[in-house]
This record gives structure tokens, C-alpha cells and sequence, in this order.
């Protein structure tokens, strides 16, 4: 009988499955999961609310987990522990009523699944340096998988009341806890005996770090009212959830092309280059859609996404890896996760009272912080030209 050789699962085929799993979740979670929070009786202002209180729960689960993370050097352990109580949390959230239980076990959840990003962000930037190899065509699986999670929660909004989706985001995360289960522990550098240790750079006294931080934070942030409520606004427009899902899924598929063609991208175009394209992409972006323009545009303007989200992602990421001194990159993270969340938990707030006031225009003050974003970019780059100048 011919001997078959076993099949060979690397680092960054582990790590694909990783970042699939995430992105699952996120498929599901981020279109529909405000029509969940409305079929449980909340309203615009409330659901906004209850998106934005746990975002702020990153400035408390984040930093432990990452310092945690550096001191020990057990990035793989705290993936594990934290996706194990992920699924605990969104167990909770499937058996809460009211406004209060939900916004307190939610909080919860949050709590722990917070810090999977980062760390994953940080495990796939050391281990893939490690072993030569890109982040974005590792990345991408990621955003494929969105797409698949969106389709499959879009199928199932259209065949499913709207009170059970919960359990599709209860399935996500249980397979985010199970990929990170096989992932590789990643090697530990070996000091030199005598050499002196590296000084220790203080991230948060560096001002060309504080302002890419910023500058991502707000960009990101600009999304808050397309994660919030396109979905509710396109609704009202008479979409179906298969197409609500497709229009989702277009603006991700232009992301998976720029992720894969990141080693390919002209070498010109700096990290701190990228979050002003993505600056520029998102002004662009939310300014159209505060017009109110056609369902016929909105392919179009879902393409921009390759911009103000992925350009921004990719530049922001690099930069932090790049700049991070060693011992300090789950920190470095960290710190970047902190003020994305709290730009994020700000802006999901108040898009929740600005779309309920005025619809769609609500996109107006997101195109407006994309700008200050980029202006924060522009700041950034002079700095570190400033930088690279004096001898």
C-alpha cells in the first residue's frame, strides 16, 4: 500500500485559518447585528449606544493583554485564553433582554474578544518577519472569509426572524476559539550574552507615533456610520439581505486585491503614504454617500473601501511594526487598539444620535474626520522626514 506523505498545515496556513475565523465573526456580526439589537426592541439612539459602550472596554482589556503578552512572550496563550471567553460571552448575550442586560453583557464580551485582534495582528507580524514572508497576501484570507460570513448572514436574514442571528454569531465565535488552537508558538529570540539591552522607547512621548495613531484612529472611525447602520439604511431603500450582503462583500473583494498586491506596491509609497490615500479614499467616500446618491452608485463607492479601510489598515500596521523597539510590539498594538476603539466608540455614539436625526447625512462629519485624519497623516509624514534629515 503506498505510503502518502501527511499534509503539512504551516505557520501561515494556521495563521489564514486564524484570520478567517475572525472574519467569519465579523461577516456576521457587523452588518446584521444591529438588525438583531433593533428585533430586540432598541431604537437608533440605543443601538448606537450599545455599539459604542464596548468599544471602550478596549482601553481596559487591551493593555493587560498585550503587557501580559510582551512580559511572558505567550502571544499564542492569550489568543487561546481570550477566544475561549469570547464564546462564554456571546452565550450570555443569546439569553439577555432589555436594554440594560444587553448593554452589560455585551460590555462583557467585548471584554474578551477586544484584545484577539491586536494579538493576532501582533502574532502574524512577528512570526511572519520571522519567516520572510508578506502579511497582506496572508491577511487577505481574512477578508474572504468576510465576504463569506456576510453572505451566509444575508441568506439567513432573509430566511431567519432577525431574533435568532445571534446564534450565527454564537457559531463564529466558537470557530474563533478553535482556531486558535493549532497555532505555533513563535520563536523566541536568544540575547547576546553581554550585549546591552536595547533602550526602551517611549511610544507614547513619540510624537510622529501619536500622530499615525491619530491619524488611523479617525480614519477608521470615519466608517462608524456604515458599520452602524448601512445595513438599516439600505433596508429602507428596499434591498434584501442577499444584497445588502453583496454590496458588503464588493467593498471587501476591492480590499483582498489591495492586501494581495502589498508586495507589489510601488516602494515610493511610504506606510504613512498609504493612511493618506486612505484618508483621501474615505473623504471621497462619505461626502458621496451623504448625498443620498443612487442605489446604482453604491458598487462604485464600495470599491473606495480598498482605500479607507485598506490602505489605512496596511499603512497603520506596517508603520507600528516598523517603529515598534523590540519587547514592545503587542504594546505598540495595544496602544494603536485603545485609540482606535475610543475614536470608534465616539464616533458609533454619535452616528447613532446623527443618523437618527438626519439619515443618511449623518456621513458628512464622517467624511470630515477622515479629513483630519489625513491632515494628522500629512503631520506624521513631515515628522519623520524631519527625522530621516538630521544627521
Amino acid at each position: 500500500m503506498p505510503a502518502y506523505p501527511p499534509l503539512r498545515f504551516g505557520f501561515a496556513t494556521r495563521l489564514a485559518l486564524l484570520y478567517a475565523a475572525i472574519f467569519v465573526l465579523a461577516g456576521v456580526q457587523l452588518p446584521f447585528f444591529p438588525l438583531w439589537l433593533k428585533a430586540k426592541g432598541l431604537d437608533a439612539a440605543t443601538i448606537g449606544l450599545v455599539l459604542a459602550a464596548p468599544m471602550l472596554a478596549r482601553v481596559v482589556a487591551i493593555p493587560l493583554a498585550a503587557r501580559a503578552a510582551d512580559r511572558r512572550d505567550a502571544l499564542r496563550a492569550a489568543l487561546i485564553v481570550a477566544g475561549a471567553s469570547t464564546v462564554v460571552g456571546y452565550l450570555l448575550l443569546a439569553f439577555a433582554n432589555g436594554a440594560a442586560a444587553i448593554l452589560a453583557v455585551y460590555t462583557f464580551a467585548s471584554l474578551c474578544y477586544t484584545p484577539v485582534m491586536p494579538l493576532a495582528e501582533t502574532y502574524a507580524l512577528k512570526g511572519l518577519g520571522q519567516r520572510g514572508r508578506a502579511y497582506g497576501p496572508v491577511r487577505l484570507w481574512g477578508s474572504a472569509a468576510f465576504i463569506l460570513g456576510t453572505f451566509a448572514a444575508g441568506f439567513a436574514a432573509d430566511a431567519m426572524a432577525p431574533r435568532h442571528l445571534i446564534w450565527l454569531i454564537v457559531a463564529g465565535a466558537a470557530v474563533v476559539a478553535l482556531a486558535t488552537l493549532p497555532l505555533e508558538p513563535l520563536a523566541t529570540p536568544v540575547p547576546v550574552a553581554g550585549a546591552p539591552a536595547a533602550p526602551r522607547k517611549a511610544l507614547l512621548r513619540d510624537p510622529a507615533f501619536l500622530a499615525v495613531v491619530t491619524a488611523a484612529s479617525l480614519i477608521q472611525s470615519s466608517h462608524a456610520v456604515y458599520y452602524g447602520f448601512s445595513a438599516l439604511a439600505w433596508r429602507g431603500q428596499g434591498l434584501d439581505g442577499s444584497m445588502i450582503a453583496a454590496l458588503w462583500a464588493l467593498g471587501v473583494i476591492a480590499e483582498i486585491v489591495l492586501f494581495a498586491l502589498q508586495s507589489r506596491l510601488p516602494r515610493a509609497l511610504t506606510p504613512i503614504g498609504l493612511i493618506i490615500v486612505g484618508a483621501l479614499g474615505a473623504a471621497l467616500r462619505w461626502s458621496t454617500m451623504a448625498l443620498d446618491p443612487p442605489v446604482a452608485a453604491l458598487p462604485f463607492l464600495q470599491l473606495l473601501h480598498a482605500a479607507s479601510f485598506g490602505a489605512t489598515h496596511l499603512g497603520a500596521l506596517t508603520f507600528i511594526a516598523r517603529h515598534a523597539p523590540p519587547g514592545q510590539a503587542a504594546s505598540a498594538q495595544g496602544y494603536y487598539a485603545i485609540a482606535l476603539g475610543a475614536a470608534m466608540a465616539g464616533a458609533t455614539g454619535l452616528a447613532g444620535w446623527l443618523y437618527g436625526a438626519f439619515g443618511s447625512a449623518a456621513y458628512g462629519a464622517m467624511a470630515l474626520a477622515a479629513i483630519v485624519g489625513g491632515v494628522c497623516g500629512v503631520i506624521a509624514q513631515m515628522m519623520m522626514a524631519r527625522h530621516v534629515a538630521v544627521p
